[in-house]
């Protein structure tokens, strides 16, 4: 990857490896937007984007995307929403409409900009950009565990079950929408693993693999 030029990083990550604040640290040092599954749900609600919506507005304008970047971050209200709404919480799998949008929207965004993209499946939608760098964060239970008991204030207990329900969540909605499995490395440029190390400190790691 060469981020002189146009790019887009893709973070999947499992649930207590710390992978979506990764991101966000990720594209703080590297001055560029951050996206997750909160941001772009709220883009979709508060503008209307589903795929019908936005296949009209390419159909009216060669560069429609260009009108939509100028309004395309809600308000801090609307983002708190949606983190808490679909921040940590399982839920159903998304429809294939709904992923279409999603799709258009991130394909959309990569085409104006640099961005670090978490989830979403983020190395599949962008599996063919020239300048893709793919990562997945992975960490050993205990320390996912001990993660979402500090983060969520949860018991043991509570944080096993819900790591459980969420990552069978979410390889049913890569496997669903991809053909392939999250878990399956030959999706990704970068493997790293969070035991024993700190946010900045894999940031750090990620920042070395790109280079100058």
């Amino acid at each position: 990857m060469n981020k002189n030029e146009k790019f887009v990083i893709t973070i999947n990550r499992e649930l207590g490896s710390g992978g979506r604040t990764i991101g966000r640290k990720l594209a703080e040092r590297l001055g560029v937007e951050f996206f997750d599954k909160a941001l772009i749900r709220a883009m979709e609600e508060k503008y209307n984007l589903t795929a019908d919506e936005i296949e009209k507005l390419k159909g009216r304008k060669t560069h429609w995307w260009e009108d939509f970047t100028r309004v395309k971050r809600p308000g801090e209200h609307d983002i708190r929403h949606y983190e808490s709404k679909f921040g940590l919480i399982p839920e159903k799998l998304t429809t294939e409409n709904v992923f279409k949008a999603e799709t258009e929207i991130l394909e959309g965004i990569a085409d104006e900009e640099s961005c670090v993209v978490a989830g979403r499946c983020g190395f599949f939608v962008f599996r063919n950009h020239p300048n893709h760098l793919s990562i997945l964060i992975q960490a050993s239970m205990p320390f996912r565990v001990d993660r979402v008991v500090r983060k969520q204030e949860k018991t043991a207990a509570e944080a096993r079950k819900l790591i459980d329900k969420v990552d069978k969540m979410r390889e049913n909605y890569v496997a669903k929408f991809t053909g392939t499995s999250r878990y399956d490395t030959r999706n990704y440029n970068l493997v790293i693993s969070a035991d024993g190390k700190t946010e900045d400190e894999i940031v750090d790691t990620i920042m070395k693999y790109i280079g100058d």
